[in-house]
């Protein structure tokens, strides 16, 4: 009992951090380009998780680990950022976090293909019910704003949740903050010189907002946020913890509005209200 619950404390924990991502995203694209902006907040956060691992003199994977922390390093490290840095060249940032409502049923998903939950029915009709609520709002009002936003948002979700089951999978062995530390030293020869290939010609034009958004996006969204995100993964369940990204539109969209200044309408508030209620609705029937 003490373990699934300190499984969903740093899940919650993790998806705080997460919910800060988009909107720092956002910020950043302004000025950096969107493949620099991957790039380059993979190469940050790759050399700091080898500091990790170096500093705590971690073991080194065996070789049957590579070809999931590959899977890993592609999902989250590469696709997720790099698909809704693209994304966040056609639509708002509290567009786009509404498509993280359908995230929990993409990981769910992997997570009984690739981590052997075994969530029961009932647990499929609220998690589907949160993702039908976010689809519908998509529908009536996104794709015909941007279908490109729109689609490379949905690309975003499905590689990320490959990534976050495939992830939480090898944290059971390697534990949470190792996983993410070796799937980015594992993409850091790759990023670090795609860095270099697509840095700024210019960094004067460069604001300062822009360099916040960076910092964010290396250090807490793709390093911090995932130490939390994969031990609540390992301990509670990937199935079940992963319910609580349901928040994180709810964050999300408070921060687009209190900081980018970004219009949330009263629809997009309904609809989170809806995904929040379905979280608690999943979670009792998890397991």
């Amino acid at each position: 009992m003490e373990k699934s619950f300190d499984g969903w404390l740093s899940g919650f924990i993790g998806v705080l951090i997460f919910s800060g991502s988009l909107p720092a995203t956002r910020v950043a694209v302004m000025d950096f380009d969107p493949t620099f902006l991957t790039a380059a907040r993979a190469a940050i956060a790759g050399l700091l998780g080898i500091a990790m691992l170096l500093l705590f003199r971690e073991k080194r994977p065996e070789r049957g680990d590579l070809i999931s922390l590959a899977v890993v390093a592609l999902g989250v490290v590469v696709g997720f950022p790099l698909l809704t840095a693209l994304a966040l060249r056609h639509v708002t940032s509290a567009h786009s976090i509404i498509f993280v409502g359908l995230l929990p049923l993409a990981t769910a998903i992997f997570g009984v293909l690739r981590g052997g939950d075994r969530p029961r029915p009932a647990f499929w009709l609220f998690s589907c019910l949160g993702s039908a609520l976010v689809a519908g709002f998509a529908l009536a009002q996104g794709v015909t704003a941007s279908p490109v936003g729109d689609g490379l948002m949905l690309g975003a979700i499905i590689v990320c949740g490959l990534g976050y089951a495939e992830g939480a999978k090898l944290s059971r062995k390697l534990g949470g903050w190792q996983v993410i530390c070796w799937a980015l030293a594992l993409s850091l020869p790759v990023m670090l010189a795609l860095s270099f290939l697509t840095l700024p010609p210019s960094f004067a034009a460069i604001g300062s907002s822009a360099w916040i958004g960076l910092a964010y996006v290396s250090l807490f969204s793709m390093l911090i946020g995932f130490i939390f995100w994969y031990r609540g993964l390992a301990q509670g369940g990937i199935a079940a913890v992963g319910q609580l990204q349901l928040l994180q539109p709810f964050f999300g969209l408070a921060l687009a509005a209190s900081l980018l200044h970004e219009k949330v309408s009263s629809m997009m508030m309904v609809v989170t209200l809806g995904v929040v209620a379905c979280v608690f609705g999943a979670k009792k029937f998890a397991r």
